[in-house]
């Protein structure tokens, strides 16, 4: 059971006293029945509330796929444009799963599922990722044999194996499985290339919608979030 102010809070439609306020107004129903006291326990699952005629619809966890768009960086807060800011749903505890620099492009999870971001960013779970990279200068012949025997960046960190599929002299897909910072850049930035165009096509199973144009998002399907929760503590 939840208290009706607490309902509306959470999932970002108003604050608890705007909530009192509207409620006062008489602009919520419970079940066809008008209710003014914020305070009254209903049960999200299955009780039918509205706000002014339209459905208030809750589930404990939401999963969005937005298509980031290049100028935009991944936080939930901050002096320039984030990626929250593209989200209508205003919920508590919303966030980007992991980040795309301000410059990169495409797939982005966006949950308020905390324990599945954690697994899909754990360095122990090596969740695949797919990345479209146009290169400035042509890809070298033995590039892939490089990044598949794992590259050692400029630091001297080693990189796990990554698979690097040529597009054509200057584009390739890569498939990486950790996400250290910047880490496709300096990848190719260590075998002396660099990227100067980055776009995330897949996480785990989940491939970008290309029906979804930058700065777009939708929910996932079902189908989508069985995947991501597969092979998780969470299935």
């Amino acid at each position: 059971m939840m208290r009706i102010d607490k309902l509306l809070s959470e999932l970002g439609i108003c604050t608890r006293t705007e909530a009192k306020k509207l409620m006062k107004q008489g602009r919520l129903t419970v079940n066809g029945e008008v209710r003014k006291d914020p305070s009254d326990k209903i049960n999200p699952e299955t009780d039918n509330v509205c706000l002014d005629g339209e459905p208030v619809i809750y589930s404990e966890y939401v999963y969005y796929m937005l298509n980031k768009p290049a100028g935009v960086i991944t936080a939930t807060e901050g002096s320039e444009m984030t990626v929250m800011d593209l989200i209508a749903d205003q919920r508590r505890g919303l966030y980007p799963v992991g980040r795309l620099d301000k410059d990169t492009e495409g797939l982005l999870l966006i949950t308020n599922n905390g324990p599945l971001g954690h697994e899909l960013l754990s360095p122990k779970k090596h969740v695949d990722k797919e990345y479209l990279a146009e290169l400035a200068k042509p890809l070298q012949e033995d590039t892939a044999d490089r990044f598949r025997e794992g590259i050692t960046l400029e630091d001297g960190t080693l990189c796990r194996p990554a698979e690097l599929i040529a597009v054509n002299e200057k584009t390739c897909r890569l498939i990486i499985s950790e996400g250290r910072f910047h880490q496709v850049k300096r990848m190719f930035e260590a075998v002396g290339n660099e990227v100067v165009y980055l776009k995330r096509l897949r996480m785990k199973n989940l491939q970008l919608d290309e029906n979804l144009m930058p700065g777009e998002y939708r929910e996932l399907t079902e189908a989508e979030i069985q995947d991501l929760l597969s092979g998780t503590s969470q299935d």
